[in-house]
Order: structure tokens, then C-alpha cells, then sequence
């Protein structure tokens, strides 16, 4: 009995990837397959980073080569991320396949500390990640990532993001005096995001993270209606009162034809720094259960921990600053599956739209 490599690419291709439940889209070209007699040394591409060696997707692999008797030898995947669609009406800008809004509707749940870390996270994991401060009254990146200077300019018209743990940033933050206050109002509030977002000289990157400001008044619905989103993810704490403006929040990015991509329960559980006992303070499962309402994916519940604050404020995010941590770990596993879920999107194809051609008649 011998198999050949053809035999073994049919049957990957009906693999249920667990991360993105959907089939491994393979082609002859995107894997390499190479046999010695039954043993199997395959290289595949993943449309997200691969975090923690994906088990589980392996033993899928194994199983399925068993069944005509194939072994894996070696098993290697390599990261493609693809660009996926956004609004109709809008393209993705160039060098930035996907861009993730992080919104929650309301401000103080800690929203940037969370938009922060997972991009610190997906760029740990092996993406090419930038995070965009779109708090134009209240910006925190600057500090979150311990950077200070005004963003250089090579041609006089854009601007160079600022790099932070190997994050690349920008943010109006940069731009201002720390202690004065933007007074704009929302025309150019606006404005002013709009050109940090498209005269940023962004390079080649998977994922922008945007910070959206809080609230779903004129700003951020501007914004869910002029950026070329991927998708967005909710932000809550379990309280009651969080959920209410998280819940209007959701519905913009609906009524705008965003795909949300997952809820992130923030301040799930305080855990004391001197005995470790963990209190629901602000209550239990609310996240959960607003994702379970709107049949969205749960993404998971990061704890209130002292330490991530403490971090957060010194310029070096939990990630970063103690890699091995459970609120790390947390992060991790939310980037992984916000990762994951992007990649199960529908991909772009404006790309292959003919362009429309006035002519005379």
C-alpha cells in the first residue's frame, strides 16, 4: 500500500480546523507535502498566529491521515494572514490587511488596557501588529506603551508610527502637550482620526488595532462608518450598568454591517494582592451571558489584578512586563481567538472587482 501526495492533500482538506471551524483551505501550492513510503512531513499555512503549537488541530491531522494509513512524520505551519472584506462602499487601506475596533460603549472598563495587551499579545505570537489611539479627549497609548516624541515626517505630508515593544503606534498623544486638552469638536475630532489612521505610514501589517473612543455618539460612529473595519470586539465589565451602554455599542457595529467579533468580560473577578482571593465585585457572567444573548463568540474574562494596572502605568503591559502571568495568559488566549475568528471571515475581493469605466456615448 502506498500513498502519494495528492491522496494526502484531499484528505487535509477536510479537516475541521478547531480554531475557525471551518476546513483547512489548502491548495497544492500553499502546503508542502513531502512522503517517505507512509511517513507524511507536511508544512501548511494558518490564516492567524499559532499559539501554542495547536494541538488539538495536530491530532485532527494524525487522525485523519490514519485513515489511509499515513503517518505524520513532521508537522510545520506557517502564518498567512489574509485580508479580509469590510463595510461595502469601503476598501482596506494599504499595508494593513485587517483592522479590529476595540469598543465598549462606555468609558472606565478599562478598554484600553485591554486594547493594548491583546495587540502585545498577537505581535508576541508572531503577527505584524499596530494599535491606533482613537481617543482623541482621553489618549492613553503613549503612556500604556512608555512612549513619549512627536511622530517623524520623511515627506512632509505623513507620519512615521512610533514603535513600542515592537508594537508601531500612533496616537494624538504624540501630537500634543500631555496636559493640554483637545477642545474640538466632533467635525474635527474626526477629522483629525481620520488622517491619523490614513496618513500613517503603517508597515505591512496583519492587524491594526483601533481604540475606539467611548461611547456611541458622532465620533465612534463615524468612525464604524468611514474605517475599513474587519470586524470589532466588545469590552464590558459584568455590572449591570456596563452592559447596557456595551449592548448599544453592539448594535451600532450591527446597524453598520461590522462583524463583532467576540465579548471581553473585563474586571471579572478582583483578586486580592495580599491572600489571592478572587470577589466578583461588579457580579458574575455578565459578558458571558450578553454573548450568549446575541450569539457572539465569548472571547474570555480578565481578572481586576492590581498588577495589570501597575504595569500598565509604568509603560510595560502584562505581557510584556511578566509574560508568564495568568493575566498574560488571559490575553493570550482572547488574541488567539479573536485571531482565529478573523480568519473565518470572508476574504477580500475588491481587489478582483473590475473597475467601472465612464464613457461617452
Amino acid at each position: 500500500m502506498s500513498v502519494n501526495p495528492e491522496q494526502i492533500l484531499a484528505v487535509l482538506s477536510e479537516v475541521i480546523d478547531p480554531n475557525t471551524q471551518k476546513k483547512l483551505a489548502l491548495t497544492a501550492k500553499s502546503c508542502d507535502i513531502r512522503l517517505e513510503g507512509m511517513d507524511a512531513t507536511i508544512t501548511l499555512p494558518l490564516g492567524y498566529p499559532s499559539h501554542n503549537g495547536q494541538p488539538e488541530l495536530q491530532k485532527r491531522i494524525e487522525t485523519a491521515l490514519a485513515t489511509i494509513g499515513a503517518r505524520v512524520k513532521a508537522l510545520n505551519f506557517t502564518v498567512k494572514i489574509e485580508t479580509h472584506a469590510v463595510q461595502p462602499g469601503l476598501k482596506p487601506l494599504p499595508n494593513v490587511r485587517n483592522i479590529i475596533a476595540v469598543a465598549s460603549g462606555k468609558g472606565g472598563v478599562g478598554k484600553s488596557t485591554t486594547s493594548v495587551n491583546i495587540a502585545l499579545a498577537l505581535a508576541s505570537q508572531g503577527a505584524r501588529v499596530g494599535l491606533l489611539d482613537a481617543d482623541i479627549y482621553g489618549p492613553s497609548v503613549p503612556i500604556m506603551l512608555g512612549l513619549s516624541g512627536k511622530p517623524k515626517s520623511l515627506d512632509g505630508k505623513s507620519m512615521e508610527p512610533l514603535v513600542g515593544h515592537g508594537l508601531q503606534a500612533n496616537s494624538i498623544g504624540f501630537l500634543i502637550e500631555e496636559d493640554s486638552p483637545a477642545i474640538w469638536r466632533g467635525p474635527m475630532v474626526t477629522q483629525a482620526l481620520m488622517q491619523l489612521l490614513s496618513q500613517t505610514n503603517w508597515n505591512d501589517l496583519d492587524y491594526l488595532i483601533v481604540d475606539m473612543p467611548p461611547g456611541t455618539g458622532d465620533i465612534a460612529l463615524t468612525m464604524a462608518q468611514k474605517v475599513p473595519l474587519t470586524g470589532a470586539i466588545i469590552v464590558t465589565t459584568p455590572q449591570d450598568l456596563a452592559l447596557a451602554d456595551a449592548r448599544r455599542g453592539l448594535r451600532m457595529f450591527q446597524k453598520v454591517n461590522v462583524p463583532v467579533l467576540g465579548v471581553v468580560e473585563n474586571m471579572s473577578v478582583h483578586v486580592c494582592s495580599q491572600c489571592g482571593h478572587a470577589e466578583p465585585i461588579f457580579g458574575q457572567n455578565g459578558g458571558r451571558d450578553m454573548a450568549n444573548e446575541f450569539h457572539l463568540p465569548w472571547l474570555g474574562a480578565l481578572p481586576l489584578q492590581l498588577s495589570i494596572r501597575t504595569q500598565t502605568d509604568s509603560g510595560t503591559p502584562s505581557v510584556v512586563a511578566e509574560p508568564g502571568g495568568e493575566p498574560a495568559k488571559a490575553y493570550h488566549a482572547i488574541a488567539a481567538a479573536l485571531a482565529a475568528n478573523v480568519a473565518a471571515l470572508p476574504r477580500d475581493e475588491s481587489a478582483k472587482m473590475p473597475g467601472v469605466v465612464a464613457r461617452k456615448t
